[in-house]
């Protein structure tokens, strides 16, 4: 699942700004991530302008618990802001909104991986795998998958992943 942030792995990036008048303005301009394999510490400005983002976009899922949007919205900034379980449950409920979409089940394996819960974090990448995802590597290198890469259940995946490379060559 794409970026969160430059500096983060996940779901998408915006084109545009959060205005806090005018809502979410230039949304989703795509769902491929902005891949960069390491994580920056945030500024204090940053972290404010996160809280605040964090905030307006709670508002709206708040008014509209099924906004897709917002909740990928709002799981990426808890996961750069550090709030992984936060960002988990953000990922979790997409995944019943949205249960054949491979990035959603990408990012929901991440969020299990920050989570420190490994076996949930290898079904669900192998379910993203079984919908499309195909990015390996990114895969590879993904710092939210750090942990389950270290852990003997990733050798499996990692068998998977080489047949279906071999697959498709």
């Amino acid at each position: 699942m794409a970026q969160r942030g430059p500096a983060f792995h996940k779901k998408f990036f915006t084109a545009g700004t959060l205005d806090l008048a005018g809502g979410l303005r230039n949304t989703l301009v795509s769902r491929m991530p902005v891949k960069n394999s390491t994580r920056k510490k945030l500024t204090r400005s940053e972290q404010r302008d996160l809280d605040t983002k964090i905030e307006f976009i709670e508002g709206l899922v708040r008014r509209d618990p099924d906004y897709v949007d917002a909740l990928q919205l709002l799981g990426d900034h808890y996961t750069q802001r550090g709030r992984y379980a936060e960002g988990l449950k953000m990922d979790e409920r997409l995944a019943r909104l949205q249960p054949g979409d491979a990035l959603v089940f990408y990012n929901l394996a991440c969020s299990y991986s920050l989570t420190e819960q490994f076996d949930r974090a290898a079904l669900a990448l192998e379910k993203a795998l079984g919908l499309g995802y195909r990015d390996f590597n990114w895969l590879a290198r993904d710092p939210d998958l750090h942990k389950l890469r270290q852990q003997p259940i990733y050798r499996h995946i990692e068998d998977k992943i080489h047949r279906m490379k071999v697959k498709v060559r």
